[in-house]
């Protein structure tokens, strides 16, 4: 059964009582057995987000305990809202940290057996942490278990999860064909409830135990953003574990609604699958697949001139610039650049 959190939230009444989703010291109650509880913190990575951490904070249970790293040093006033929490943790980054590093910073400090990873844009519930909490609790084998992310339209997003790059996979979604064949491109977009093995899972509720994710070297640190939960799933698969995506839990996540402007971002995502393939396919395939994706992005670029669409063209020709150079940047710092593996 297809569980959509956006319907929950009225049950949550965050008074940590006895029937509450949180219990009276922390714990995550589990919807289904309430005598059973899970010692978790949530991890949340700030960039002058502060207006959607109040909306997301609001709608969880005040003795949750939340850990919020912030990458723009309190620009936005964001300790305030962190620190009228009880059980909420303020971390400085320093600033420009990226998410990786600074998710890896929030899990790395908190003193809780698992951590839940998400998004300032995101609206999940404590039920749908619990569940997927149950599924690292329950399974030494799973890695970490996600959420499905669905987009201000109502529709499961595309990217919340997916499979290791190949030639033909890239093929695939830069013609734009994965929209006729969903599980042959890069990116997963499934339906809900459908049940599908992916190979790694979006970070943007998605719950490890933290021995787990240390021990598997947390976040890629080279990743400023992007590619950093497809990273993840690798390290994973190596050690012979495995990620979950629960199509049957359903969050709401406003994409691009925190962080840098859409074209920084897009241009990031390039760079950032530019760097993941230099790491780990070697030059040859490297270069086909980062062909490949400049390639159709530059196409679809095109076609959106020819429509008399310039932003979604700038849109196209950004993740081209990215993917093609391997150089990013942010608010006019560069914070990715072409990786030396890159012959």
């Amino acid at each position: 059964m297809t569980v959509d959190v956006r319907t929950e939230a009225a049950t949550d009444d965050g008074a940590g009582g006895a029937a509450g989703p949180v219990t009276a010291d922390g714990r995550v109650r589990h919807p289904a057995d309430p005598a059973r509880s899970f010692d978790a913190e949530l991890v949340l990575v700030s960039y002058k987000s502060a207006h959607q951490l109040r909306e997301l904070l609001a709608g969880l249970p005040e003795q949750l305990p939340v850990v919020v790293v912030d990458n723009a040093c309190d620009a936005d006033g964001v300790r305030a809202v962190v620190e009228a929490r009880p059980r909420g943790r303020y971390v400085d980054s320093g600033g420009g940290k990226g998410f990786a590093r600074a998710a890896n910073l929030g899990a790395r400090s908190s003193t809780h057996e698992f951590v839940v990873f998400g998004n300032p844009d995101s609206r999940p519930t404590v039920a749908a942490f619990a569940q997927i909490l149950a599924d690292v609790a329950d399974d030494p084998t799973c890695a970490a278990s996600a959420a499905t992310m669905v987009g201000v339209d109502g529709h499961v997003e595309l990217g919340v999860g997916g499979w290791e790059p190949t030639v033909r996979r890239a093929l695939v979604h830069s013609a734009g064909l994965h929209k006729l064949m969903p599980r042959a491109g890069l990116y997963a977009k499934p339906r809900p409830g459908e049940d599908l093995t992916v190979d790694w899972t979006t970070g943007a509720c998605m719950a490890v135990r933290r021995s787990t994710f240390v021990e598997l070297g947390g976040f890629d640190e080279e990743f400023y953003v992007y590619n950093e939960d497809m990273a993840f799933g690798r390290a994973a698969r190596e050690r012979g574990l495995h990620e979950k995506l629960r199509t049957d839990v359903l969050v709401p996540h406003a994409a691009g609604g925190s962080g840098a402007p859409s074209l920084e971002m897009l241009r990031l995502r390039g760079a950032a699958m530019s760097r993941y393939l230099a790491r780990h396919h070697g030059a040859p395939s490297h270069r086909l697949l980062t062909t490949a994706l400049a390639a159709g992005y530059a196409v679809r670029a095109a076609q959106r001139t020819v429509l008399r669409q310039p932003d979604r063209a700038s849109q196209h020709w950004a993740y081209v610039k990215g993917v093609t150079t391997g150089r990013a940047s942010v608010a006019g710092k560069v914070v990715m650049e072409r990786s030396p593996r890159v012959p």
